[in-house]
């Protein structure tokens, strides 16, 4: 049996970057085993004509937004045919990016590799990255509601054309974007100049320990990184208010059938607009920590590694929209032994 082919989703709105960070990595992985599915609007997929692929490079084109438009069933049929063309040896790669049009939900697509049975051993979901164009971030969040969605499923968010904009506007960027997303790293990044091991093999939906939540900028620039500490988001002026936000839930150790019940009650009842979710909880007499992650109504839980000398504390972050926090707050502090 071979192993899964990993699947990195490659998505941000109209005139983000996305061909020009694909271009940057085929510039310099020219021996790359990679299929490319490119997706675009009309009967002309104009994108897919300025990829510089090289020999290893497998572009596929779909037009009429058939990826993120229709039913995920389409989506489905589209991987599968990919499959058995490699598997006929009609195209070889050993990793798939998926780039979706600019105004493309993820959620179907992500959805797709966990609920097709038919898919999901030999495809492994690795990340969604999402690209945000720090020059009209702004106006796009005021005026699509995609573009929100878009920062709210991503596992790494790329920042580009800050070079193009004044302090102040890269600022009230960064700040709105973290405030959608606080757990995905940001990166800021200049022409596509981003090295692979920045966006690609991250591993993002395993059942890991780690529940980070992102606590600066990563500046990437010719090779070189630097690191910009975020404002604390209390103190950030606001002009906005953005109905998909990150939210923090922390206690102790809990007993195991109220979270149980708390995360069952909130999936049935929120589960279309829990975005992305997850937590490390402590169990009361469970020595190791339980970890559960989400994408809407599909979740995972199973237990990680032991506490050791740490103190047990149970974290969760819920990436949502119209959420009564409150109540959920509440809820899950009751959950505590």
């Amino acid at each position: 049996m071979t192993h899964a082919v990993a699947v990195t989703l490659l998505t941000g709105f109209l005139g983000s970057g996305k061909t020009t960070l694909l271009n940057h990595f085929l510039r310099h992985h020219g021996d790359a085993s990679v299929a490319i599915l490119e997706n675009e609007f009309g009967a002309a997929n104009i994108d897919g004509a300025l990829l510089e692929g090289g020999s290893g490079v497998s572009v596929v084109e779909l037009s009429n937004g058939c990826v993120c438009c229709s039913v995920r069933g389409e989506f489905r049929a589209v991987l599968s045919d990919l499959l058995a063309r490699r598997a006929a040896g009609e195209l070889q790669f050993e990793r798939l990016i998926v780039e979706t049009t600019g105004l493309a939900d993820p959620a179907p697509i992500i959805q797709t590799f966990f609920v097709e049975e038919g898919l999901r051993d030999a495809l492994r979901l690795d990340a969604v990255v999402t690209l945000a164009d720090c020059e009209h971030i702004g106006r796009q969040l005021d005026e699509h509601p995609v573009a929100a969605v878009q920062l709210g499923f991503a596992d790494r968010i790329l920042l580009t054309k800050t070079d193009r904009v004044d302090e102040g506007t890269k600022q009230a960027a960064i700040g709105r974007i973290h405030g959608i997303n606080a757990k995905a790293e940001i990166l800021d990044i200049v022409q596509g100049e981003c090295p692979a091991a920045l966006w690609l093999d991250l591993d993002a939906f395993s059942l890991s320990d780690e529940l980070g939540l992102s606590s600066g900028l990563r500046i990437v620039r010719a090779g070189q990184q630097g690191f910009e500490a975020f404002a604390p988001l209390s103190a950030q002026p606001r002009s906005w208010h953005d109905a998909i936000s990150a939210q923090l839930f922390e206690g102790g150790e809990l007993d195991l059938k109220k979270i149980g019940a708390f995360m069952e009650s909130c999936i049935a009842q929120h589960g279309n607009d829990m975005l992305r979710y997850k937590g490390v909880l402590a169990i009361a007499g469970e020595p190791r920590r339980l970890i559960v992650q989400g994408v809407h109504k599909v979740a995972g839980f199973d237990y990680g590694s032991p506490w050791g000398e740490e103190v047990p504390q149970s974290r969760l972050v819920i990436i949502g929209r119209y959420l009564p926090v409150d109540e959920l707050r509440a809820g899950f502090l009751q959950t505590q032994e």
